[in-house]
């Protein structure tokens, strides 16, 4: 169903904030920000600096991973009132590894405007500048914290040849990258931290040499690393787990079968038989 982001009707904004340097606020972010009714803020404590720094007098509301959930009921009541309403975060742009879906999501079925403004973003600077391909690409956000979950993630994108980029902490940017070495190989990697912020830095290099300059990570970091380049082998992918990787990824079942048998020249029945003895 097609609708069109401005006419007329109550709308919720997504408005991108600065990573770090406050002038990178577009006219735009402003403006809209001063026209809602409230702003639903992933820290009203962080939001409050932003809005006293450009001078903007909004109620501002919690909205956060912990109440979100909750706290779409309250979007809704503004928008049902006929006020516009915004959502920021503390930093970036809502939804992006960030606060703000559910409440779009429950939006969206309500039959109101969802508009989300262009700005600020860590990982698209970190992309341009990376020096790796930026044609095609997966924006993974953060693993996971546990390091065995750490490890399935990682074996499940060994394969794609597309560069991959990933969020990190200071506390795991370390332990990540040799996760990241041993499961997919000593790739070209790029590592930028706090971008846009005065000690904006950017490693880049094989992940061997980018852990050796990484002595006392401090910062956010974006990873931005190397598609897989090896010839395609599956002769050590098991034939379930092959199949379960692609359903994984949107796939039917049915042509994950077909796909998977031709990958390994092995006849679609006998793969087909496989995978049915396996979901009894």
């Amino acid at each position: 169903m097609s609708q069109k982001s401005y006419n007329g009707n109550p709308t919720l904004y997504l408005v991108p904030t600065p990573i770090g340097n406050l002038s990178d606020m577009t006219y735009r972010g402003v403006e809209t920000l001063n026209n809602s009714e409230v702003i639903f803020s992933e820290d009203t404590r962080e939001s409050k600096k932003l809005l006293d720094y450009f001078d903007i007098k909004k109620k501002l509301i919690p909205c956060h991973k912990f109440n979100e959930d909750d706290a779409y009921l309250k979007v809704l009541d503004y928008l049902n009132q006929g006020f516009d309403v915004s959502i920021i975060t503390d930093r970036g742009t809502p939804c992006i590894s960030d606060p703000g879906y559910v409440s779009v999501f429950k939006v969206i079925k309500s039959g109101y405007n969802v508009v989300c403004l262009p700005g600020a973003t860590a990982f698209t600077p970190a992309l341009v500048n990376s020096g790796l391909n930026p044609n095609n690409f997966l924006f993974y956000g953060f693993l996971n914290s546990k390091k065995s979950a750490k490890k399935k993630e990682l074996e499940e994108l060994k394969l794609l040849k597309y560069t991959i980029i990933f969020y990190e902490s200071p506390f795991r940017i370390i332990e990540t990258l040799e996760l990241i070495k041993e499961i997919m190989g000593n790739r070209n990697v790029s590592i930028s931290r706090e971008i846009s912020k005065k000690h904006e830095e950017v490693y880049r290099g094989t992940i061997e040499e980018v852990i050796k300059e990484l002595e006392e990570p401090k910062g956010e970091f974006v990873i931005i690393l190397d598609g897989n380049k090896d010839e395609e082998n599956y002769d050590d992918i098991d034939i379930i787990d092959h199949i379960n990787m692609l359903v994984n990824k949107g796939m039917r079942d049915i042509d994950a079968i077909k796909e998977v048998s031709k990958l390994h020249n092995m006849p679609k029945n006998e793969v087909y038989k496989m995978y049915l003895e396996v979901k009894k």
